[in-house]
């Protein structure tokens, strides 16, 4: 498509745009007869990430922040090979890292233009280059070994040597320096040395500072790349752990599209994956959320994924890689079981603001017992360069010395792609096994895990979550992603149900296993750890919500066709001589409520049922409740509501007064404390500004007490009895909420909505409760935990915002008060207050 198009002249110095456009330049290359038998490069330079092509196929990627410039004509031409031949160069509009305006995290200049900085046909001089390389490595070991170290003296006089044998001019003076920097590079380490598992790495977030399309073109940009690199070096290795994005980032839709781009990558890929150079790692759809996503959720991500590796690859992944996710659920290592899975690695708790994490290598135990060696590596990060330093960082750092004598080292640009280069890899042969510095040897995860688990005898176990100190602020950033979520994975689980009672009752109905497949997939897109937690930019917004629509849209037909064949006898005419109504249940355990149904006249009315687990009721007279819903003003504006169950006060700003569990007569809201009681508090964390939420913003707590509607009764009792009031929120926000109680619930309903308008702010509900204990339990994935509701420790005040799924609880022995949402993450208890972030 791209080559058939009218060419115009392009010039270095032009600028091209704007962001997110794509460009495509012809490029005409002409080498002279001179150049025979020299290396021959053709050299791009631009601020945008570019592809070069050849023959139709992808062969290297261009990226400047990636160093990454130019691409490889001929090692040494020939008279045989081509002197003229045409590349392409495709341009896209963005950097590395997006186009932020003003800083890397802000959003997308919309205007930003790229520039053609340099084109240029170059003699590529290896025999300098490798002098070079020689030089750097010498010099850092000069610098960073410490005078204390008689190796540091020799690298520097090696060094100097090489400075006087070496005449610039005189390209017969190079093989003697090399000689030197030779010598000391084959000087031997002893035995102890600590071993380097270096293994190239690129990691390529789904969608942050880009949307989800360009992710394709960069998994393309890096993955050729790489390719390209084993091809040169047979033994790279590189651990891949999305490597689904480029066949089934779309999926179901635009699968062929994908591969029609890059009809010959993914098989170059397999090759290499049948060599054992191309890994898969990772087991799970997409990297996603260690946190928020459901445990039916997290159940998925695995099994699509290992299902893909499966299928595409003949195995399964033993190793789970999410190396910059914000947090890891207590429940994952139960799950990883569950999978096949007994190894993870990831490094994101080395960004803990206030505690350091105490382990590398450790056996991490979920809730229910489950271990699995975990391995975080030295270093602190998943992009190292090769470089001495690193090297040596990853030894000082290795918090567990003496227990195990081998780590990981992850080399290669990531986030927004790149991956390794030629220069990481000569630098790192050069320190395979120098003395005075760890063995460096290329290696894989699973050869790395495998001399872990012969050395695991005496390490340590850390039981429970792996809490991350930082980016608190993601586990409530875009509500309406987290609505999203939490709806679609509702929403699927009931068709799910739905559909499978439809199958065992009804051998005619097809259940819907592609349909689920494709509206599963795009959710579990969207719990990726950039797009769930909110922290990506408004176009992968847009995007996000735009397949939660599709989700809804798809979901609601499919449980309607599964409905229609479940119950069809009882959704015929004949079969509804008197007015009913057809109620299921999807959850399993049997449910007395108050709904809404339409009447005959088509207005709302309510009915009180009980619905079998996993069942249906066909509901004509609702039956009555023993005690009806009562609510009644006071004289000075308040409103009480009881229904036999509980009793409830409320004041003319929505204010909790009271809550009463009758049967006992226990008080829940202490003396003089008001329950629902909304707080704004400032946002101005100190760089993370979607991620984070700074532990001082505690200080600056304002309650919400500006009324604009005090509390009215909306519905007087009998069924269902409620409230309704308005408040302003800062400057220009407005809250309404509806408070709702119904006959025989045990609970009080808050149905909340907000119209934001606030910048840098943070809104919280707050229930101050009559209960003390020193932990409070919130639910998680298939589970609960248990957190400190005191701040004895540093480690118990860094959680002071942690994330809960649908309840959080405190309770104290024959009582206790819960606080239940349908689509919030954010929470907290301190001391005896429960709070929810909105």
């Amino acid at each position: 498509e791209a080559v058939v198009q009218e060419f115009r002249p392009a010039q270095v110095g032009e600028s091209f745009g704007p962001t997110w456009e794509t460009c495509w330049f012809k490029v005409e290359l002409s080498i002279p007869l001179a150049w025979a038998g020299r290396e021959v490069h053709f050299v791009w330079e631009s601020d945008g990430e570019g592809m070069v092509w050849r023959d139709a196929q992808p062969v290297q990627g261009l990226t400047k922040e990636g160093e990454k410039t130019s691409y490889i004509l001929t090692r040494s031409l020939k008279e045989s090979e081509p002197h003229s031949l045409t590349l392409y160069v495709e341009l896209a509009c963005n950097g590395l890292f997006g186009a932020g305006k003003g800083s890397m995290i802000a959003p997308p200049d919309p205007d930003r233009r790229v520039t053609l900085s340099k084109a240029e046909l170059v003699v590529f001089n290896r025999d300098v280059y490798e002098l070079l390389v020689d030089l750097e490595i010498l010099l850092n070991m000069a610098q960073l070994l410490g005078e204390e170290d008689q190796r540091s003296f020799q690298a520097l006089y090696t060094a100097n040597q090489m400075i006087n044998v070496c005449d610039v001019t005189d390209p017969s003076t190079f093989p003697a320096a090399r000689d030197l920097a030779a010598a000391i590079f084959s000087q031997r380490n002893g035995e102890s040395q600590h071993t380097i598992h270096a293994m190239g790495h690129c990691h390529i977030d789904s969608a942050w500072l880009w949307p989800y399309e360009e992710t394709i073109r960069k998994c393309a940009r890096s993955w050729v790349t790489v390719v390209h690199l084993m091809e040169q070096n047979p033994e790279l290795t590189f651990a891949c752990s999305q490597l689904g994005l480029i066949p089934v980032l779309w999926q179901a839709q635009q699968f062929e599209w994908v591969r029609s781009w890059y009809p010959g990558l993914f098989a170059r890929i397999q090759d290499f994956v049948a060599k054992g150079q191309f890994i898969p790692v990772g087991g799970t759809w997409v990297e996603m959320d260690g946190n928020l996503p459901s445990g039916e959720s997290m159940v998925r991500q695995f099994l699509q994924g290992q299902r893909f590796f499966q299928e595409q690859f003949g195995w399964i992944c033993s190793e789970f890689w999410l190396p910059d996710t914000f947090g890891y659920s207590a429940q994952l290592p139960q799950l990883m079981h569950g999978c096949g899975i007994r190894r993870f690695l990831t490094q994101k708790l080395s960004w803990n603001l206030v505690n350091s994490f105490p382990h590398h290598t450790f056996f991490w135990e979920g809730i229910d017992g489950s271990q699995v060696l975990t391995h975080f590596p030295p270093g602190d990060s998943y992009g190292m360069h090769g470089r001495v330093e690193e090297m040596l960082k990853t030894v000082k750092n290795n918090k567990d010395k003496g227990r195990v004598n081998h780590s990981a080292f992850l080399f290669g640009f990531g986030d927004g792609g790149g991956g390794p280069t030629q220069k990481m890899l000569d630098s790192m042969k050069r320190m395979s096994n120098t003395d005075g510095l760890p063995r460096v040897q290329i290696s894989t995860p699973d050869q790395l895990f495998s001399v872990l688990e012969k050395e695991s005898s005496q390490l340590c176990t850390w039981v429970g979550e792996l809490f991350l100190e930082l980016h608190n602020g993601t586990y409530t950033t875009q509500a309406q992603i987290k609505k999203g979520n939490r709806e679609c994975e509702r929403i699927l689980h009931d068709v799910e149900v739905l559909s499978t009672l439809a199958v065992a009752q009804d051998s005619v109905f097809q259940y819907p296993a592609s349909q689920l497949q494709r509206l599963w997939r795009l959710l579990l897109l969207n719990q990726f750890h950039d797009v769930l937690p909110g922290s990506c930019i408004q176009l992968v917004v847009e995007d996000a919500l735009q397949y939660y629509a599709e989700i809804r849209r798809a979901g609601a037909q499919l449980q309607e066709e599964a409905v229609q064949s479940l119950c069809r006898d009882l959704l015929q005419p004949e079969a509804r001589s008197t007015q009913s109504t057809l109620v299921l249940n999807t959850l399993p355990w049997e449910r007395t409520e108050v709904i809404s149904r339409p009447g005959p006249d088509g207005t709302e009315t309510s009915a009180l049922v009980t619905v079998p687990s996993m069942g249906y009721a066909l509901v004509q007279e609702p039956f009555v409740p023993p005690q009806p819903v009562a609510v009644r003003k006071q004289e000075d504006g308040s409103i009480t509501m009881e229904n036999g169950v509980i009793a409830v006060c409320l004041d003319t700003m929505g204010h909790l007064t009271s809550l009463r569990l009758l049967d006992s007569g226990r008080e829940s809201v202490p003396d003089g404390c008001y329950a629902n009681q909304f707080a704004l508090f400032d946002d101005v964390p100190l760089y993370w500004d979607a991620w984070d939420v700074m532990d001082y913003h505690l200080e600056t707590r304002k309650p919400v007490t500006t009324l604009l509607k005090p509390l009215e009764i909306t519905l007087a009792g009998g069924l269902r009895g409620s409230v309704r009031f308005s408040l302003q929120v800062g400057k220009s926000s407005t809250l309404t909420q509806e408070i709702i109680l119904d006959a025989m619930c045990p609970y009080l309903r808050f149905q909340t909505q907000v119209e934001w308008k606030e910048a840098h702010k943070f809104l919280k509900v707050e229930f101050p409760v009559q209960v003390r204990s020193t932990n409070a339990t919130y639910e998680i994935q298939f589970g609960h935990l248990q957190r400190p509701t005191h701040w004895n420790t540093s480690w118990d005040w860094a959680r002071f915002e942690v994330w809960a799924h649908k309840w959080l609880d405190l309770c104290e022995h024959g009582f206790g008060v819960a606080l239940l949402n349908d689509c919030k993450y954010g929470a907290s208890a301190h001391r005896n207050i429960l709070s929810l972030s909105l």
